[in-house]
């Protein structure tokens, strides 16, 4: 059955008034008893939480929130990052002697080696996963796609942020190796910000891209890969309350965030 629509849950609110109760609690509940007719005739009860929380988000956001939003994260791994499978996937197949492995033996070796979490992924969830993101496709394959020097005519329409590695430093006696988090505007080449850091982590990212926006404003979209830190619901609700859409390259393809040293209408370097 349907997600019930908007006008479907304004009724079951609109009836909260009317219902017997002393308290709004009591008179949710008395709704949640009630059945109501959708617009296809089939009869629908609600619990009293669901009703509580169509009551809240009503009062807090107005009538627009009444729609139904698909799940921002449908169809993605919630819990483990694309390119984590995909590693993985790498380290396990030279393991595997004669023909081209199942997805159930590559599963179980993963998991074996400590390299996926059953918690995390479960044996369905890497089965689609691996299928829907040909995830054991030729890396050839891959790579052999058409690239352009510009996507956006204008600055501050896309940023591209990625993640180097950088020399290493001493720190308290012992090498670390430093990481560089930087911002490059798509259009213009010019570097927003960079900065190097101790460690690759949500909170260094965090701290990066507060300071690219403090200097150039916040961009209409954002591009990065399938890295844990860049798919991190903290990344996403920064990005969801500036404005800033969040944008993904396709897995085994993080070429596709390359940029060539010319322009597709000029002959000479840059």
């Amino acid at each position: 059955m349907r997600n019930p629509t908007p006008y479907l849950k304004m009724r079951v609110l609109g009836a909260i008034d009317m219902a017997e109760g002393k308290t709004i609690r009591a008179r949710i509940q008395a709704v949640s008893q009630m059945t109501f007719t959708d617009e296809e005739g089939h009869p629908r009860r609600f619990t009293w939480r669901t009703i509580q929380t169509w009551l809240s988000r009503c009062k807090k956001h107005g009538v627009t929130v009444m729609e139904n939003q698909p799940r921002s994260d449908k169809g993605k791994a919630r819990k483990v990052a694309l390119e984590d499978i995909l590693e993985a996937i790498r380290k396990v197949r030279p393991k595997v002697h004669g023909k081209t492995p199942t997805l159930a033996l590559l599963y179980r070796l993963c998991i074996e080696e400590g390299l996926l979490i059953r918690s995390q992924i479960a044996p369905n969830t890497f089965r689609r996963l691996v299928k829907q993101y040909e995830l054991l496709k030729p890396e050839e394959d891959c790579e052999s796609k058409h690239r352009l020097a510009f996507a956006k005519a204008h600055a501050n329409e896309m940023w591209q942020a990625d993640t180097l590695y950088g020399p290493y430093v001493q720190i308290k006696g012992s090498p670390v190796q430093s990481r560089l988090i930087a911002f490059l505007d798509d259009a213009s080449r010019v570097c927003c910000h960079g900065q190097f850091f101790q460690a690759e982590n949500v909170d260094t990212l965090i701290e990066a891209i507060r300071a690219a926006y403090y200097k150039r404003g916040v961009p209409q979209s954002l591009y990065v890969d399938n890295g844990s830190i860049y798919s991190s619901k903290e990344i996403i609700q920064i990005c969801a309350r500036v404005g800033c859409l969040l944008l993904h390259t396709p897995v085994r393809d993080g070429a596709a965030k390359g940029k060539p040293h010319w322009r597709k209408d000029c002959d000479n370097p840059l």
